[in-house]
């Protein structure tokens, strides 16, 4: 009855369906308590760990004969110990850099630093892509340029070449926020819009942006300036 845990040269499918679904509440589970992470931020540590979990906790998915106790008490304990020194370098910061690496300054003032690039095994080849995909490939507007934590290079512009902001033109635009989506599908998203209005006052909104009824729309939003955007659905 139990051979889904314990494991049997024959195990059969309903096994290996109860065993996945066991592996994913799990991953599920951990991933919830490390918290949120970006895949493009990623750290080389939670990278490492994310292997030897994968690892660990995929063979018993494969081999039906292998138990799942063990794999999944060894993928506890690393999950725990990965926990427990992200604890600790939140808390202190001298161990923080044990774990995590500092930012490595490439480019200083416009000069290109070989020696840091060296430290940091970048290669001229690799930098110029990096400067070409933030669209920094003239490197004379390059003020610096630094290798973060996540393997990603940053780019910050000599004040020259940034781009003008409103405040610089002493302008005060109105504020554009987080948008709220009021018709998605042709349906009223009425939670979000008992924050914003009425359905008289949407109706009205629609009435100004030449559309007769919801249903026409795939999609509406707006954000905290007033400013709409809607997108009608293909017939």
């Amino acid at each position: 009855m139990f051979d889904f845990w314990t494991g049997a040269e024959e195990l059969p499918i309903w096994g290996f369906l109860v065993r996945a679904a066991i592996v994913y509440v799990y991953v599920f589970t951990l991933v919830k308590i490390l918290g949120q992470r970006s895949m493009g931020t990623i750290s080389p540590i939670d990278f490492i760990f994310g292997v030897i979990i994968g690892d660990v906790i995929g063979e018993p998915l494969s081999s039906g004969d292998i138990p799942l106790g063990g794999p999944m008490a060894a993928a506890t304990l690393i999950g725990a110990i990965h926990v427990g020194l992200s604890l600790v370098a939140l808390k202190t910061p001298r161990f923080r850099r044990v774990i995590e690496d500092e930012p490595i300054i490439l480019i200083e003032k416009g000069k290109i630093l070989h020696n840091a690039m060296a430290k940091a095994k970048v290669t001229l080849e690799s930098l110029l892509m990096d400067m070409r995909l933030r669209s920094a490939a003239d490197l004379n507007e390059i003020d610096y340029a630094v290798l973060e934590p996540n393997g990603q290079i940053s780019v910050i512009k000599k004040s020259d070449y940034q781009s003008l902001t409103p405040k610089d033109m002493v302008q005060k635009p109105k504020p554009k926020g987080y948008p709220t989506v009021l018709i998605e599908d042709g349906r009223v998203i009425h939670a979000n819009l008992k924050k914003i209005g009425t359905l008289s006052w949407l109706k009205e909104q629609l009435k100004n942006l030449g559309v007769k009824d919801e249903k026409e729309l795939f999609l509406l939003t707006v954000d905290e300036g007033g400013q709409f955007y809607f997108s009608k659905r293909i017939k």
